[in-house]
């Protein structure tokens, strides 16, 4: 019933937590479109709770809203993307050096199990986990560097990518390429050389940036 339904920061919180989880996911696609009653049914919340979510997860360049026509998944042209990666290798490097500095026992333990997750996941060809062992891999160095402001903008810089990135995992010898990448950038945080962890993560990220400015030639924008 509609006086059960969420509302105020609550139902905003839900919608958009929802709508994260569901891009992270794959469960929503660029160019979809985002119905109003649909979301207020889908997560109890009520329309009004769902417009104002939106607008916010407009402001974030996760949705569009577009006039006459309502909300849809943000497309992320090549040239987003590429500005997208720009921002993130910076924010990256920031976050590699402070964890390299910060990291406690419990984040380097956690960093090499992920570490030894994506080589098996490499070695038996699994490419889900080894993307999802990626996110969790930037999320978790970010959280140790404690760099709060640069961790919530990743997120949100991410959230944008997430397509696109899954697609750059997925091509022909991808993640045998990057695994060292990572594989780099774990040793030197365990390690605590911030030096080194910056060196690595630039490195990285410059692939990334090489691999999105490769596929301009072949695509208009980052639809499935």
């Amino acid at each position: 019933m509609a006086q059960d339904r969420k509302s105020g920061r609550a139902g905003r919180s839900a919608v958009q937590q929802g709508v994260r989880q569901a891009l992270a996911a794959g469960d929503m696609v660029p160019g979809q479109r985002l119905v109003e009653q649909e979301l207020s049914d889908g997560f109890g919340v009520t329309r009004s709770s769902v417009r104002e979510a939106l607008q916010e997860l407009a402001a974030e360049g996760l949705v569009e809203l577009v006039p006459n026509r309502g909300a849809r998944v943000r497309v992320v042209s090549i040239e987003d993307a590429v500005l997208i990666t720009e921002c993130r290798s910076a924010l990256e490097v920031l976050c590699a050096r402070r964890a390299a500095v910060h990291a406690t026992d419990d984040d380097r333990q956690a960093l090499g199990g992920i570490g030894e997750g994506m080589r098996a996941a490499v070695a038996e060809g699994a490419l889900d986990t080894y993307s999802a062992l990626n996110r969790r891999l930037h999320e978790r160095v970010a959280a140790a560097s404690g760099q709060t402001v640069a961790e919530s903008l990743l997120d949100r810089l991410n959230a944008q990518m997430v397509r696109h990135q899954f697609r750059l995992a997925a091509r022909a010898g991808r993640p045998a390429q990057s695994l060292p990448q990572h594989l780099a950038i774990i040793d030197a945080i365990v390690a605590g050389d911030p030096d080194a962890a910056e060196k690595a993560t630039r490195a990285h990220l410059d692939s990334v940036l090489e691999q999105v400015r490769a596929t301009a030639g072949g695509a208009p924008s980052l639809v499935p």
